[in-house]
């Protein structure tokens, strides 16, 4: 809850047994819910209103969920942070749901005890000011052009580690477990190599290693976070 605001929630799916699904577990905790079944309807509302968080089926008749994800990104002044349901295993489609500007992922069939985790944790950061861009000390990650810098100096990334990055910072200073970064990155199917340490060791030699400071920490036998020192973990 936001003060004395009651928590709003938008929930966009066509599937109506999954959308009183959604009801039954978040409105007996004091949640107000508004649904709509077409992708349309979801982008009017969304833009009409203001939610604290925005549940975001990706198949949707009419304007899927990418489409209605980029226009909200676009034509609304207010951040609001995107849950995107997907199907398991489509991996492009979480890959671009993250770059159409998606906050989270969540893939079907889901626990709805982890959906309303994952709605929690969107509705403690979506108190932070409405922007487009992810800021850990003097580091900085657009999230419209994809643009990161540190300490004002241009940081060249490819999309992969841009990925890793973004998830990074949106759960900072928590700690990222490795299989939720293998997850965003390879969706349900990761390589059997240790892929996800050489991408690791290359975003850290690109955002630490020219810096005084380092930010990306690991976590033995946990994870990694991106903090400052200071932060707790």
């Amino acid at each position: 809850m936001n003060g004395d605001k009651p928590t709003s929630i938008l929930v966009v799916d066509d599937d109506e047994d999954i959308t009183a699904f959604i009801y039954g577990q978040l409105e007996p905790q004091g949640f107000v819910l508004d649904s709509a079944g077409t992708g349309e309807l979801g982008l009017k509302l969304a833009l009409e209103n203001e939610y604290d968080v925005i549940i975001l089926d990706l198949m949707l008749p009419g304007l899927n969920g990418l489409e209605v994800c980029r226009a909200l990104r676009e034509r609304s002044e207010r951040y609001t942070p995107v849950l995107m349901l997907t199907a398991r295993g489509a991996v492009e489609n979480k890959i671009e749901g993250f770059a159409a500007g998606a906050d989270d992922y969540l893939a079907k069939p889901f626990s709805i005890l982890e959906l309303d985790a994952r709605v929690k944790a969107l509705v403690r950061r979506s108190a932070a000011p409405a922007s487009k861009r992810l800021q850990i000390a003097d580091l900085s990650l657009d999230l419209g052009t994809l643009e990161v810098t540190r300490a004002d100096q241009r940081i060249e990334l490819a999309p992969i580690h841009i990925r890793i990055l973004t998830l990074l910072m949106q759960r900072s200073p928590d700690v990222v477990s490795r299989s939720a970064l293998e997850s965003v990155v390879w969706g349900d199917d990761p390589p059997d190599s240790d892929a996800l340490r050489v991408h690791i060791y290359t975003l850290r030699n690109a955002i630490d290693r020219p810096f005084d400071k380092p930010l990306l920490h690991t976590v033995p036998k946990m994870g990694y976070r991106l903090a400052s020192i200071e932060d707790p973990a």
